[in-house]
């Protein structure tokens, strides 16, 4: 099993809220309005279960819509980040909430993937509430004998 939770260090940490910056860019670009996410606290949880074929990341995104998540691989990092827009009309001014439990506003999570990986197969799937990305490890070749054949000049 590998760690997950490993430091990050102060650039890779700037550069990831560069990436997740442009990433809502691109969601607020591609919404087709100009409304931004209320400001809240979304933090979908997700399971991380790493194969010997590939890394599967499955993130529970109820009630959002797959052109509101945006998937991202670089620099050995997996990114997902989008946003879950509130089902009350802001014009509610009239309603009172005694009980506020579901998060609603932008997300980012992020998971480091630690070896080799083929990102132009990765998959990701958004079906019944439930995002699965998939990322395939590319063949482990260290330690198998490989011949070379020798060419005469």
């Amino acid at each position: 099993m590998h760690d997950f939770h490993r430091i990050l260090l102060s650039s890779e940490v700037r550069d990831l809220t560069d990436e997740v910056g442009r990433l809502f860019e691109d969601l607020e670009r591609n919404s087709g309005a100009a409304r931004r996410a209320p400001a809240g606290l979304c933090t979908p949880v997700l399971d991380v279960q790493d194969t010997s074929e590939a890394l599967e990341v499955v993130i529970d995104l109820p009630g959002i819509a797959a052109e509101s998540v945006r998937v991202l691989l670089k620099n050995g990092m997996l990114v997902v980040a989008g946003e879950k827009a509130s089902p009350y009309p802001a014009e509610r001014g009239d309603a009172t909430f005694h009980l506020v439990e579901r998060g609603f506003g932008r997300f980012a999570r992020a998971v480091r993937l630690d070896g080799a990986f083929d990102g132009g197969r990765t998959r990701a799937i958004l079906e019944g509430g439930e995002l699965r990305v998939i990322v395939p490890r590319v063949d482990e070749r260290r330690g198998q004998e490989i011949r070379v054949p020798i060419v005469g000049a």
